[in-house]
């Protein structure tokens, strides 16, 4: 006696075949794209002259370990390092925080006004940055910001995209518990920091990963408002480690490949949240 899944299984061959193409062809893409950082992983084991040798050795003869050595003493890659984790924590902390409790606002109370003020806001998203950059260049440098990491962090800590994406989220949140939370005597802080917040833990884990993303990777913001090396990024820095060492290929792989570990290292930890944050935002309209 044949099961039910046993004649699905006959009755629809085609669908498990191209369930298996569809796997291998994806499998065949992450591939591809893995190439690029594979070479800069392999590049940076090697010594200069093996980085272009033809044919290519994807397998260094020897591994040269010390070419991570090098790279933090040639340049200063430690304050870097350091500049760049300062500016990227407090502008993914002062994002979540101004995000999520704009968008609870905009999401959870009523006022005159609310859904025009919320439009004209996410309005702001098409505004190419280009526009409005040298006016908040003159705002920094009247208010005595400019060459400093505060430049960063207050230009960066409000994001109309934060609360557009921790609004959708909170849509799909039931009202009810909001209500039930008045009627037990919580004020609205105590609404959003007690009910709403632990419940928007994918969400926040979403916009964690974009914001810490965008500003440990920014270029343009670092390259504008530091002068100072004691003051650069690691983006700028490596700007300059190329600039210096334009023929030491191996030891530009190294650094490169130092930078990214930050970034792939915070993706990896809410890459779970991050997935449920982006499947269930904007259930709601």
């Amino acid at each position: 006696m044949t099961t039910w899944a046993q004649r699905r299984k006959r009755a629809y061959p085609g669908k498990a075949i191209g369930k298996a193409a569809l796997y291998a062809a994806l499998i065949g893409l992450s591939c591809v794209a893995l190439l690029p950082f594979l070479w800069m992983l392999s590049s940076s084991l090697k010594l200069d002259n093996e980085v272009f040798q033809y044919p290519m050795r994807w397998t260094p003869k020897t591994f040269h370990w010390d070419n991570y050595l090098l790279i933090w003493q040639r340049v200063p890659l430690t304050t870097y390092f350091r500049n760049t984790a300062i500016v990227a924590v407090a502008v993914t902390f002062a994002q979540i925080l101004s995000s999520s409790f704009a968008a609870y606002a905009f999401a959870k109370m009523r006022f005159k006004g609310r859904d025009a003020l919320f439009m004209a806001y996410i309005a702001t998203i098409a505004v190419p940055w280009q526009v409005y950059m040298v006016p908040q260049f003159i705002m920094m440098r009247r208010m005595g910001l400019y060459d400093t990491l505060w430049a960063l962090i207050v230009l960066q800590s409000f994001s109309a995209f934060g609360v557009f994406l921790m609004r959708q989220f909170y849509l799909g949140i039931p009202n009810d518990l909001n209500e039930a939370a008045r009627i037990d005597g919580l004020s609205e802080y105590g609404v959003w920091a007690r009910i709403i917040l632990p419940l928007a833990a994918p969400a926040i884990a979403a916009l964690v990963i974009f914001t810490f993303v965008n500003t440990w990777n920014d270029y343009m913001g670092p390259l504008i408002y530091l002068t100072k090396d004691q003051n650069k990024t690691i983006q700028v820095g490596l700007r300059r480690f190329i600039q210096q060492y334009t023929s030491d290929y191996h030891l530009i792989m190294a650094a490169s490949l130092v930078s990214l570990l930050p970034v792939g290292a915070v993706f990896l930890f809410l890459q779970r949240y991050f997935i449920e944050g982006i499947a269930t935002t904007g259930i709601k309209g």
